[in-house]
């Protein structure tokens, strides 16, 4: 294989791994992991007979959103700390 298509290999697994990493942070990603967590949530609570089962699922899929935002800041702490 000659420098130009391992070149080419490269930044095409690059392009691949952007694409993964801008998936990963997207607010779309983050929004349907709510939506099917709160579903989810609904669905069983509603199937064990809880009152109010659709306001309950409110709690555990908010609480799922700030874990999700908040990771980026403990990772970058965790790295600040990793790396010394």
């Amino acid at each position: 294989m000659d420098l130009e298509q391992r070149v080419e290999k490269i930044e095409d697994r690059n392009s691949k791994v952007e694409i993964d990493k801008a998936w990963e942070t997207s607010w779309t990603r983050r929004s349907l992991l709510v939506l099917f967590t709160y579903l989810a949530i609904g669905v069983y609570m509603w199937s064990v007979d809880i009152s109010k089962p659709w306001l309950n699922a409110v709690v555990p899929a908010v609480a799922f959103m700030l874990s999700t935002l908040t990771m980026s800041f403990f990772k970058k702490v965790w790295i600040k700390v990793f790396n010394k």
